[in-house]
């Protein structure tokens, strides 16, 4: 199962340059790196990231990142993925733009 991580493009850069990252601010605040599923997804750019443009959405195999990845209830009573470990770019299946479209985000087709 492919889960995603929406990165702002410092961000991404800075996980390219180091090869590892702990998250972006919101992350690093709550101790873990936050990823959304393909049903997820939009609704987090929505969200967190309305309006921004220059955002990377990257694509991680869920059973490849190992125990420390955490299905916990966040929004809505949903189960969120969370990772409690550092993000590394060999986890990184792809990495895509997420451009911003007539005021909303378009999501890659290879999500399905």
């Amino acid at each position: 199962m492919l889960i995603f991580k929406i990165f702002r493009a410092d961000e991404w850069a800075a996980l390219q340059q180091a090869g590892e990252t702990a998250g972006a601010p919101v992350d690093l605040a709550d101790g873990y790196v936050h990823f959304s599923t393909a049903e997820q997804a939009a609704e987090t750019a929505a969200k967190h990231f309305a309006g921004e443009e220059g955002l990377m959405l990257l694509a991680c195999d869920a059973g490849a990142l190992g125990a420390e990845l955490k299905w916990e209830v966040s929004r809505g009573g949903a189960k969120f993925p969370h990772l409690y470990r550092v993000l590394r770019m060999r986890d990184v299946l792809w990495a895509r733009p997420l451009p911003l479209e007539n005021g909303a985000h378009r999501f890659p087709e290879e999500m399905a």
